[in-house]
């Protein structure tokens, strides 16, 4: 474990699930990649985070392209650009040696991912779901590459999100 600490597993539960396969198995991925980094000895840490941090940038990636295809409002994609702004910066003070940061992150991530997927992800989901957009067919896997600029339109509605990572 990192720095000789424990550190939180996150479980996969139904209460993450939200009714899109493409997106359940994306938020399943995440989660194994999560734990995997928990895990991460300290000369391990460092590489499971940049798988971690990959793996969440072609996640948010499909997340934003299927907002873009619908119009679904920017704050969300906001809010994937924070998390990712902090997961990087974090990154570059682990590797000059800021090991606690790194522990503060992992800490921080489970809670902060359930509350985005119950919430901003569980909204997109039912959006998708009520207007009939097939995820299946958007184009087939995780891809990276994002979108183009979106506003954002719900105010401070992910601030308190990003707030915890």
């Amino acid at each position: 474990m990192f720095m000789e600490t424990e550190m939180p597993v996150m479980q996969w539960s139904e209460q993450l699930e939200l009714g899109l396969g493409r997106m359940d198995d994306t938020h399943r991925e995440f989660v194994e990649y999560y734990n995997a980094l928990a895990s991460a000895s300290p000369e391990t840490f460092l590489q499971r985070l940049d798988a971690f941090i990959e793996h969440t940038i072609a996640h948010f990636d499909q997340e934003n392209r299927w907002m873009e295809q619908v119009g679904f409002p920017g704050c969300h994609r906001a809010e994937h650009d924070r998390v990712l702004a902090v997961m990087h910066e974090v990154r570059a003070r682990v590797e000059k040696g800021d090991k606690v940061l790194g522990m503060r992150l992992v800490e921080e991530l489970p809670p902060w991912f359930e509350n985005h997927a119950g919430g901003m992800d569980a909204a997109l989901a039912f959006h998708l779901q009520s207007i009939g957009f097939d995820v299946e067919k958007e184009g087939g896997g995780i891809e990276p590459g994002g979108c183009g600029p979106a506003s954002c339109t719900c105010g401070g509605a992910a601030s308190k999100e990003s707030a915890a990572v």
